[in-house]
């Protein structure tokens, strides 16, 4: 008799491959396509979607209560406005990550003459989930 005690085998109960779903407009007035989601999966505490800026587009001022965001670009660029007023800005270009702590308020423009497309994590289980609107804010951003 061994005194090792055997490796379990991997739990994989739950597992699987997400098909995309419908797009749909968020409240920010961003076009998203879900992936992994309270909805497909049941997740507690993560969420993946793809959103989707065409040249032009832009969300509405929010934040996103206790929840953290982080995002990829994968095609185009866009400017985010963020702080208290909106008093903060950067560029993100294809390939670059962002990340925007819980609770700062903020909003994305696509200024460019191309589509901007990111993969965007949330720490919530729906990336609808915790927000905030400030359309005391919108008039900031021209």
């Amino acid at each position: 008799m061994s005194d090792e005690t055997p490796t379990p085998a991997p739990d994989t109960r739950g597992c699987r491959v997400v098909r995309p779903g419908d797009p749909y407009v968020g409240v920010q007035a961003l076009q998203y396509v879900a992936g992994v989601t309270k909805q497909s999966v049941g997740s507690r505490g993560i969420c993946l979607v793809v959103a989707t800026m065409p040249p032009g587009a832009r969300s509405r001022a929010h934040h996103h209560e206790g929840i953290e965001t982080a995002i990829h670009i994968l095609e185009g660029e866009a400017v985010t406005y963020h702080g208290a007023r909106l008093e903060h800005e950067f560029v993100a270009r294809a390939g670059d990550y962002v990340y925007i702590p819980a609770d700062v308020p903020h909003l994305v423009v696509n200024r460019s003459d191309g589509p901007c497309r990111a993969f965007i994590a949330h720490t919530a289980g729906d990336d609808q989930e915790g927000i905030v609107m400030h359309p005391e804010l919108e008039a900031r951003i021209p």
